[in-house]
């Protein structure tokens, strides 16, 4: 390790938190903007909207160095993660989890001048399970449920920031999220499934075996029904449903994909629920400009 220079270090902490493929903030944040725009019914704080921007890739990245720390003696078995760097030893333990708190600390020090002490709150929890995530594969059937409450904690995070409170909306909001995780992830788990197999990582994509698309296609339909019931209470007009019905149509072109469980396909599915996100956040954000 000390044989490195300082920039070939930096390029392999960059690598670990993920900063080079940014679908995974964007997973995070897309849900994030929602419960803002909801929570200050169209007009959210832009301070706030920057804090939880970039808390969000913060912690996101915090997310993917303890996973590659729980999982660095899985990765180097799966074709996909055998070139991270924990798994290649090219970043040692202590690095990142050195690398993991100091992410931490910086994600805590962007919401303290909030002086909230239930977003602070929210947070520690959030943090808790960002944390113990990864170590859920190995007992834990359908450990995607468990990342969907981990990457939505800023749902209710946001309603805590806007409004100083976290009304149930903010919790079917949440609900909404883990069904979405839960298919977009078992996309993503269902290139691996034959590697995970072999190390005895549990996986939705190995839980729901034959049934894997149908369960994917379920999980979609739940999510979207359940943001649009959240719309629907809160008056949503026609842009917020447009919203949904373009990423209805970007779910059903998911099934295309992934209907022949083949890898690269299944990946390009994964990744296209970024634009699945961004189209419900468009309608929301729409509906309430134009109101």
């Amino acid at each position: 390790m000390s044989s490195i220079t300082w920039r070939e270090r930096l390029d392999h902490y960059e690598k670990l938190m993920r900063l080079d493929k940014p679908i995974g903030t964007l997973l995070l944040l897309w849900p994030t903007l929602w419960a803002l725009w909801f929570a200050a019914q169209g007009r959210p704080s832009w301070v706030l909207v920057w804090i939880f921007a970039l808390g969000t890739l913060l912690m996101r990245s915090a997310g993917c160095v303890i996973n590659d720390f729980a999982d660095r003696n899985f990765d180097p078995h799966v074709e996909r993660t055998k070139d991270r760097p924990l798994a290649a030893r090219k970043v040692s333990s202590k690095e990142a989890l050195t690398l993991f708190t100091g992410l931490c600390l910086a994600a805590l020090a962007l919401i303290l001048p909030l002086q909230n002490m239930l977003v602070l709150g929210l947070a520690v929890v959030g943090a808790f399970l960002a944390a113990s995530y990864p170590f859920t594969k190995r007992f834990f059937a359908i450990p995607q449920a468990y990342l969907g409450i981990a990457f939505g904690f800023g749902i209710p995070m946001a309603y805590a920031a806007q409004t100083h409170a976290v009304p149930a909306q903010a919790w079917w909001l949440l609900l909404a999220n883990v069904f979405w995780a839960v298919a977009y992830d078992t996309e993503y788990a269902m290139v691996d499934r034959n590697d995970d197999l072999k190390i005895g990582i549990k996986t939705s994509a190995i839980t729901f075996g034959r049934y894997d698309v149908a369960a994917v296609m379920v999980c979609y339909a739940v999510s979207l029904g359940l943001v649009g019931w959240v719309g629907y209470g809160l008056g949503m007009g026609l842009l917020f449903y447009a919203g949904l019905a373009v990423a209805a149509g970007m779910a059903v072109y998911h099934y295309f994909l992934i209907r022949g469980r083949e890898r690269m396909p299944c990946f390009r599915a994964f990744m296209h629920n970024n634009w699945l996100g961004a189209a419900i956040f468009l309608g929301v954000a729409a509906d309430y400009a134009l109101r």
